[in-house]
């Protein structure tokens, strides 16, 4: 099922792993550039680049307006509910249900996207009964590519997604995770 007509719940927070995944706030966006504005975090994903609190302040309406639409959440992950330390999106679409992460570059290391894409794979899978999730990454990022393994997720035999953001062109390998 990957119903995109009902919305999210207004308020969400997940917890599992060591992690509590949360509602991004106004109180986040002075801490939003130092975890988005980082090369890495321009180069891989679709964030805006260069982020600054004013990009934050247009993230954080966006993710409003897309989770009132039923499309898509955004949360912060945090390891007690208080300072974020990156974020993980589920979005739902024709093609499946995609989750997809970044963390700021002084949090990296902890497995923080590994167990946040888990336990938002677990709302994907008790909440909303989806079959399965997917992740979209480049075969070079040898970061998200690890997360993506150590989640437990599979290289799916699937056409390659081509298409180009900010600039540049790109090649993604869709994985999956299967409902347990």
């Amino acid at each position: 099922m990957t119903s995109t007509t009902s919305s999210f719940p207004d308020h969400m927070e997940l917890t599992g792993e060591g992690l509590v995944l949360r509602d991004w706030t106004e109180a986040d966006l002075t801490a939003m550039p130092a975890l988005f504005d980082d090369p890495d975090v321009a180069y891989w994903t679709p964030i805006v680049s260069p982020f600054d609190e004013a990009a934050g302040r247009a993230r954080l309406e966006r993710d409003r307006r897309m989770r009132a639409e039923g499309t898509v959440v955004l949360l912060a992950i945090t390891v007690d509910g208080g300072e974020p330390l990156g974020e993980v999106m589920l979005r739902r679409a024709p093609e499946g249900t995609e989750l997809g992460y970044a963390v700021g570059p002084a949090h990296r290391g902890r497995g923080l996207a590994a167990r946040a894409v888990r336990v938002m794979a677990a709302y994907a899978f008790e909440q909303l009964g989806v079959d399965r999730v997917i992740l979209e990454l480049e075969a070079e990022n040898a970061a998200s590519v690890a997360v993506a393994v150590k989640a437990g997720f599979s290289l799916l035999d699937v056409p390659l997604i081509e298409g180009e953001e900010k600039g540049r062109p790109y090649t993604l390998q869709t994985w999956g995770l299967d409902r347990p």
